[in-house]
């Protein structure tokens, strides 16, 4: 049967609209799998009706058990072949699956054991000729040691779980947190919990494996123009005039030293603050406010003067090997930050940056 409407711009009526799906639901019953497929999407729904097209339950399946068989028969993209590739054939350098959640437990040096809820990024290397990986086995192997109070050689266990699962060259892990540590104020004798964010990040490249800290250590900052110039006014012209200082933020990365001591996040976070000493405060009364303004105005830096002074403190450390510092002074004089970055070593040597690096710099309290 050929069914003919003409396109004269009137629309069909209801009868030649139920004889033209009568030609199509009659052609589908004889068309072959290839035709059915090249339909137009639009034409295959209206076949849904028709005795041939499978109903589906839609009601969930709560009896059903997924046997070994069951699941040897799922289709599994990611590890098809290497023609399902789309894209250049490259080797990706990390794949993997960022900010996973779960409750760590940590040693620390001054407080026994803390479980801290932790944010794990865990990626490896793709050869080439690789399709993919399956995301959820880093996830499988990083909870088969989750259990355990952590260390870097917890973390090892766990990089080669997945490394070997996923038949991969490189990998890494990182783990972020907050850790809290009680401070005392300057002079009140108050105390409370100051919280810092560290990260934990173990890389093996190339059968190299490297051990890394990384601590965001938040103080305050006096410029010391700033400082010269309010007493030039007090002294010549009898003006009273404030220094300008600012809230301003320090990433400190350190690779940990083959074979050395261990490293606290305690020991850490006091490297940073004997280096630059007007760290931001917790708790405070008046003498304590007093305390501090006295604290900006004996130790006025740049954020040069900064990165110098956290960088000669980490090159005295025997625990450190390579380190990187990032400071940004959030100016309260201008409208832009003041920045630097001063690395020792190859670790962290590089010669672009994130755009966005020193936007992660920002404290938000």
């Amino acid at each position: 049967m050929n069914l003919r409407i003409k396109d004269n711009g009137i629309a069909p009526d209801s009868e030649e609209a139920a004889q033209a799906l009568k030609v199509l639901k009659a052609w589908a019953r004889s068309a072959s799998e290839a035709e059915l497929a090249a339909l137009d999407p639009e034409a295959r729904r209206l076949l849904r009706n028709t005795p041939d097209y499978p109903v589906f339950r839609r009601d969930y399946p709560h009896d059903f058990t997924a046997d070994a068989d069951y699941k040897a028969g799922l289709p599994d993209l990611q590890n098809g072949p290497a023609s399902l590739i789309k894209g250049q054939k490259r080797v990706i350098q990390h794949v993997g699956i960022s900010n996973f959640r779960l409750p760590i437990r940590y040693h620390t040096r001054d407080n026994g054991d803390l479980t801290l809820e932790t944010s794990v990024t865990g990626t490896v290397s793709l050869e080439a000729e690789k399709k993919g990986i399956n995301m959820s086995r880093i996830m499988r192997s990083f909870y088969q040691h989750a259990e355990r109070t952590f260390s870097f050689e917890v973390m090892e266990a766990a990089l080669d779980a997945y490394k070997s699962d996923l038949e991969s060259f490189d990998a890494r892990i990182q783990m972020r947190f907050s850790f809290p540590m009680k401070i005392e104020s300057l002079r009140s004798g108050l105390s409370g919990y100051q919280y810092y964010d560290i990260a934990l990040e173990l890389i093996e490249q190339g059968g190299t494996r490297r051990k890394i800290m990384h601590l965001d250590y938040v103080y305050s900052s006096t410029c010391p123009c700033s400082l010269e110039l309010s007493e030039h006014a007090r002294e010549t012209r009898g003006q009273l005039a404030t220094p300008h200082s600012q809230r301003s933020v320090a990433r400190i990365s350190v690779e940990l030293a083959e074979g050395g001591a261990c490293l606290w996040f305690e020991d850490l976070v006091e490297l940073a603050r004997k280096a630059v000493p007007t760290e931001t405060q917790v708790m405070v009364k008046r003498e304590d406010e007093q305390a501090f303004a006295e604290l900006n105005a004996a130790n006025p830096i740049f954020v040069e003067d900064a990165a110098r002074l956290f960088a000669q403190a980490l090159h005295d450390e025997p625990r450190v090997g390579d380190f990187r510092v990032v400071a940004s002074h959030q100016e309260s004089l201008h409208s832009h930050d003041a920045v630097s970055v001063l690395t020792e070593g190859e670790t962290f040597a590089a010669q672009s940056l994130d755009p966005k690096l020193f936007q992660t710099l920002f404290h938000v309290g």
